[in-house]
């Protein structure tokens, strides 16, 4: 389960992790394994739209077990998959990096954390940079 105090971690260091890296502002949610929001902070300057962007990363990568990555490369291979996909989830499927599942020792999924704001591939660095901060294994 991630917590509320992990989730803040996770905020904290991803956010961290994109100023440090010269990073634009970023914005980060924090979902559980139902897909539900935990935490969410955006850094100042980040549009306030980036919301809906970053939940919508995270919530493919609960949804389907997957990372951010193998989305993108399967929205690359089968269009029609991911406007499925998009449609049985009701237009909350945001199929890019930049949402990373969260694992525990065991391999069981606790939720996904979705950046958005730089390029895709900056925003699931950002994202791998909180979740190991806060003890957990990242699938990007």
């Amino acid at each position: 389960m991630i917590t509320l105090r992990k989730a803040r971690t996770i905020l904290k260091a991803t956010l961290a992790k994109g100023a440090e890296a010269g990073m634009k502002p970023l914005s980060v949610v924090v979902l559980d394994a139902g897909g539900h929001p935990i935490a969410f902070e955006r850094a100042d300057g980040a549009s306030p739209g980036r919301f809906e962007v970053a939940r919508g990363k995270a919530h493919g990568c609960v949804m389907l077990g997957l990372g951010g990555s193998a989305i993108h490369a399967r929205a690359e291979q089968q269009a029609y998959f991911v406007q499925a996909m998009n449609g049985a989830f009701g237009g909350k499927f945001v199929p890019v990096k930049g949402g990373v599942l969260v694992r525990d020792a065991k391999g069981n999924v606790l939720g996904a954390v979705g950046v958005t704001g730089d390029t895709s591939d900056n925003d699931a660095l950002a994202a791998v940079a909180g979740i190991e901060a806060a003890g957990f294994i990242a699938e990007p």
